[in-house]
C-alpha cells in the first residue's frame, strides 16, 4: 500500500513539475491598478519628496516637482473623489468618484503643455487602460475658469472639444501608433449629444502592438499663443498589460 502511494505522489509530482515548466499558449497578462501605493494622509503623492516619479506593476512614471511653488506635472496618484469642488484644490479628484470599478487608487496625468512618457520593463502590449477627466478639468469644461472657457459658448453652439493622444513607441525609439480619446466633445450639430466623459471608459491601445513606451499629450479647441488653456489632466486606471512570449 505504501509503495502504491509512493508512486501516485511522484506522479503527481512529475506531472506538476512538466505542467509548470511548459511555455503556456496564453498570452501572460499583468495590470497596473496603483493598489500597492500608499497616498498618505494627504490622499495624494504629487512628487513632493523629489524621486522624480513612482513605480506600478511593471511601468515607471515619471515626475517633476517645485517646492517653491507646491507644483508639478507628469504623474501623480491619488484616492480623492470630491466630484463637486471646482477650483484647484481639487486637481487631485476624479470626477468618476472612485478609482476604476470600484476601486481606492488611481493615476494623474497633468501637462503644461509638453507630452510625457510612461516606460515599461520590457516591451508588452497594452490592451486597454481606464481613463476619465479629473474633477477640476469637468467642471472647468462644463462651466469656465479664470483663464479657460466653457466648452459651447453662451449659445452652446461653439465646436469645443478637449482630447488625449497616445503614441506607442518601441525599444528603438520608433513610433508603433497612435490613438486618440475625446475627453469632452461639443462639435455636434445637436447639442445634446455634446458630451463630458465622467465614467470611467475603457480604450483600447492593443493597436500600438508592443512598445517600451507610452507617450501621452493633450490637444484642445481652446488654445492660445502659449498652448491649451483647458486644465490639462486625464484620471488613468487598470492598465491591461501582454507580456510578449519571451518576456516571462
Amino acid at each position: 500500500m505504501r509503495k502504491i502511494l509512493f508512486n501516485v505522489v511522484v506522479f503527481t509530482a512529475v506531472v506538476v513539475l512538466t505542467v509548470s515548466c511548459e511555455k503556456s499558449e496564453d498570452p501572460v497578462r499583468i495590470i497596473i491598478d496603483f493598489e500597492e501605493l500608499d497616498p498618505g494622509e494627504e490622499g495624494f503623492w504629487n512628487g513632493s519628496d523629489g524621486s522624480g516619479g513612482f513605480r506600478s506593476g511593471v511601468a515607471f512614471f515619471p515626475n517633476s516637482y517645485w517646492e517653491d511653488w507646491d507644483s508639478w506635472v507628469g504623474f501623480a496618484y491619488s484616492n480623492h473623489t470630491d466630484t463637486v469642488s471646482s477650483d484647484l484644490d481639487n486637481q487631485y479628484s476624479t470626477i468618476a468618484g472612485s478609482g476604476a470599478s470600484g476601486s481606492d487608487n488611481f493615476a494623474l496625468f497633468f501637462s503644461m503643455g509638453e507630452p510625457d512618457t510612461i516606460t515599461f520593463d520590457f516591451p508588452v502590449k497594452i490592451v486597454s487602460t481606464s481613463v476619465t477627466n479629473s474633477t477640476y478639468t469637468y467642471m472647468t469644461i462644463l462651466e469656465g475658469g479664470p483663464f479657460s472657457k466653457k466648452f459651447g459658448g453662451d449659445s452652446g453652439n461653439d465646436p469645443d472639444w478637449f482630447k488625449v493622444l497616445f503614441t506607442g513607441i518601441d525599444c528603438d525609439g520608433l513610433i508603433t501608433g497612435t490613438k486618440e480619446f475625446y475627453l469632452a466633445d461639443y462639435r455636434f450639430d445637436d447639442n445634446s449629444l455634446n458630451y463630458i466623459v465622467d465614467t470611467w471608459t475603457e480604450v483600447s491601445l492593443a493597436s500600438l502592438g508592443y512598445i517600451r513606451y507610452l507617450q501621452i499629450e493633450f490637444f484642445s479647441s481652446d488654445t492660445n499663443e502659449f498652448g491649451v488653456l483647458t486644465p490639462s489632466y486625464i484620471c488613468i486606471d487598470n492598465i491591461v498589460t501582454e507580456l510578449l512570449p519571451d518576456a516571462e
